[in-house]
């Protein structure tokens, strides 16, 4: 890869790899950090990756750089309880998007990652596997189990009020 592929890559895969990971984090300066990150490890080992495998590479980079930050800091603070799942909520929505939002927000990390993968970014099955080291079988079931959830809840009672 040479530095035009690279400055390529970057205006191309960037608002990609951002959305990805603040749709994950729900942070928009460690999202920010994190594609920056990604970058950076591109940039150091662009000599051995090939050209056409750079937005896999950026996205599996972006993923595992995510989960590692998430992991390193659940070890150093104290899990806040969770909000209220109980299911009922006191707010109004009036967008669709807002409500959805929501409820991507509540689903498992791992879920949530497949499936804005295969629907927001438009991953095949194969390359969301290669990307976050599951199989082709196991990214069909949480991706399922994913929409089976947010099925439920955008036709729960609470969201009809």
């Amino acid at each position: 890869m040479t530095t035009n592929d690279y400055n390529q890559c970057v205006d191309d895969f960037s608002d990609g790899v951002y959305r990805f990971l603040l749709k994950n984090i729900r942070n928009v300066e460690l999202a920010r950090d994190l594609v920056q990150e990604s970058f950076m490890k591109l940039w150091i080992k662009k000599k051995d990756i090939d050209v056409n495998k750079s937005k896999s590479y950026l996205f599996t980079t972006a993923y595992h750089t995510m989960i590692d930050h998430i992991r390193k800091h659940e070890r150093m603070m104290d899990i806040e309880p969770n909000e209220n799942l109980s299911g009922s909520t006191s707010n109004d929505y009036s967008d669709l998007g807002e409500i959805l939002n929501e409820a991507v927000k509540r689903l498992p990390d791992i879920q949530r990652s497949v499936l804005l993968l295969r629907d927001y970014e438009g991953y095949n099955y194969k390359e969301i596997g290669e990307i976050t080291h599951l199989n082709e079988s196991q990214v069909k079931v949480y991706i399922y189990r994913a929409r089976l959830f947010l099925k439920k809840y955008l036709v729960s009672p609470e969201m009809l009020v």
